[in-house]
């Protein structure tokens, strides 16, 4: 196996021409090492009647076929593997909460790439090499834990191994260790923020001053509570485990303008996802990778489900992808009208005594589908004054969104809170 070699930093801030010249040449041998090592990709490049030749320029990835999560079920565990077991230094999987787990697994130098990405994310949202990190995802199979904890030391920062849960600890530690950045979901930063307020204890005072928040889509105006609430920059990093784990894109703290591609190791494209045309940058649809460094287990078009855009460079020359609006498998339906827990969550934060602890519950009662938006009340808030912000977040979901849903105002701490991603939409329909 020849691997490729891996340019200086100053990629960041290199001329298009240059991305562009390194992702062909890297592209070339990607598609090439998973067509000769990897049985599946060798059949479907055949049954497509495409071959790792064919590809002279980027746009020519658009003749090769897709890669989804079956793929890689269908081939549990090791099947999508390209070089031998004695090569791979490290496993990881999916929770395979909806099936087989997804399998990946990654040379040395995989790993290699993978924390001097992370360490290369942390550094763009405005970590530095003395600081301490808090990391709060959680270790194990899952990525976001080990992932960070890497990368994090390759920066050369100081890493508390927290890991998720016992949220208790998790403020013990803040106060005892006063750690300068936390890596950690944003929906469980706020069961955190929560656990400190019930302490007597402000959360603006702490020593986190740099939130680096991901592993879930969230809204700009989850952004403004963050910060609102703990006096910390927030920014968000992207990655999911098909394509390495975290690190894979990653907000600049100079513009929070969007996440940042590292686009010397990822190739992004924008598809239509029903019918899986490649869209022009700028406009909206489900985001696409294709791995350009990857020894053990490349991975070409993968479908991540989530939707974005692609946008031009500002704080650094490789493009951005705008913040996660949603997922495909996450939207809901409802009486022909699309939409997505996450623009709930962006109005329910304008509601003045809602608190961003919320879920979205599907039933049938009928024949029609009927959504009902369970919200906690801030602490702060009167229970004579729920009526009023339920009525006010049912029109704004009217206004904005255009379909009527029931809304349900509970105490605060009445719903289940997440020590990892938070659970957003609860189908009861499937029960029927």
């Amino acid at each position: 196996m020849t691997s490729i070699a891996t340019p200086s930093q100053d990629i960041e801030f290199a001329t298009r021409d240059r991305i562009s010249s390194l992702q062909l040449e890297r592209l070339q041998w990607s598609l090439l090492h998973a067509y000769t090592n990897v049985p599946h990709y060798r059949k479907a490049f055949d049954d497509a009647g495409v071959h790792p030749s064919d590809l002279k320029d980027l746009s020519d990835l658009a003749k090769f076929p897709f890669t989804a999560k079956a793929d890689l079920r269908a081939n549990y565990p090791f099947g999508m593997f390209a070089v031998p077991q004695e090569k791979v230094s490290r496993i990881h999987a999916s929770s395979g909460t909806t099936g087989r787990p997804t399998v990946v697994g990654y040379t040395t130098g995989d790993l290699n790439n993978w924390a001097d990405l992370v360490a290369r994310s942390l550094r763009a949202g405005g970590v530095k090499p003395s600081d301490k990190v808090h990391v709060a995802y959680g270790y194990g199979l899952f990525t976001g834990g080990l992932g960070a904890h890497y990368g994090a030391e390759r920066l050369g920062c100081t890493v508390i191994p927290m890991s998720g849960g016992m949220t208790d600890r998790q403020i013990q530690l803040i106060e005892d260790f006063e750690p300068d950045a936390i890596m950690v979901t944003p929906s469980y930063m706020l069961t955190i923020v929560d656990a400190m307020i019930k302490k007597g204890i402000d959360p603006a005072k702490t020593s986190l001053r740099t939130g680096v928040f991901g592993a879930e889509p969230w809204t700009e105006e989850m952004r403004t509570e963050l910060e609102k609430q703990l006096n910390m920059d927030a920014v968000d990093i992207y990655g999911l485990s098909e394509v390495m784990g975290p690190g894979v894109a990653m907000e600049c703290v100079e513009t929070k303008d969007g996440l940042h591609i590292w686009e010397d190791h990822f190739y992004p494209e924008i598809i239509d996802p029903v019918t899986g045309e490649v869209l022009p940058d700028g406009e909206e649809g489900e985001l696409v990778f294709t791995s350009l460094t990857k020894e053990a287990m490349p991975i070409i078009r993968y479908r991540t489900h989530d939707l974005t855009r692609l946008l031009p460079g500002t704080a650094r020359s490789v493009r951005r992808m705008q913040k996660v609006t949603g997922r495909t498998d996450d939207m809901i339906i409802l009486r022909g009208v699309n939409l997505f827990p996450t623009q709930i969550e962006e109005l329910i934060l304008t509601v003045t005594g809602l608190a961003p602890q919320f879920q979205c519950i599907l039933d049938r009662p009928g024949r029609m589908d009927e959504l009902t938006v369970r919200v906690e009340a801030r602490p702060d808030a009167s229970a004579t004054d729920h009526p009023r912000s339920a009525t006010e977040l049912q029109k704004l979901v009217k206004n904005r969104i255009g379909v009527s849903v029931k809304v349900d105002v509970v105490a605060p701490g009445a719903l289940e809170r997440s020590i990892g991603k938070a659970r957003r939409l609860i189908d009861n329909r499937s029960a029927l």
